[in-house]
């Protein structure tokens, strides 16, 4: 069982930065690829990016690529999302999410391989 806890979000300028955190409970946390998704309002949920348990492997989505970076600190059961050059559109609720699946990164855009998720942290970025 892992319990996610995001936080981090907050309201910002179209080019600012944010950095979104997502702590996680339990002991296996690097056993879990984890993952971050966002719902704008009116859309459906949709993927951001993913990273695998070691923090080796990353994969994005292309509309955030080069502009949003995840890490991990498995010492701190810890996922972030470093968030820079944000524009408008990146307006959100963003989720972190674990999976217990070993698989190629780029098959983690899908929200049904993920097994828990954090309650989100809303992201607002005026222009």
């Amino acid at each position: 069982q892992v319990q996610l806890v995001d936080s981090g979000g907050g309201l910002v300028q179209a080019g600012g930065s944010l950095r979104l955190s997502c702590a996680a409970s339990g002991r296996t946390f690097r056993n879990y690829a984890m993952g971050w998704f966002r719902q704008a309002p009116g859309k459906e949920r949709e993927f951001v990016a993913t990273i695998s348990g070691t923090g080796a492997y990353t994969y994005y989505a292309d509309s955030v690529k080069g502009r949003l970076i995840v890490s991990r600190d498995n010492a701190k059961n810890t996922v972030y999302l470093q968030m820079n050059s944000l524009k408008p559109e990146d307006t959100a609720v963003y989720y972190c999410a674990a999976s217990g699946n070993n698989m190629s990164p780029h098959r983690l855009r899908f929200e049904s391989e993920y097994h828990y998720w954090g309650q989100g942290t809303q992201v607002t970025v005026s222009s």
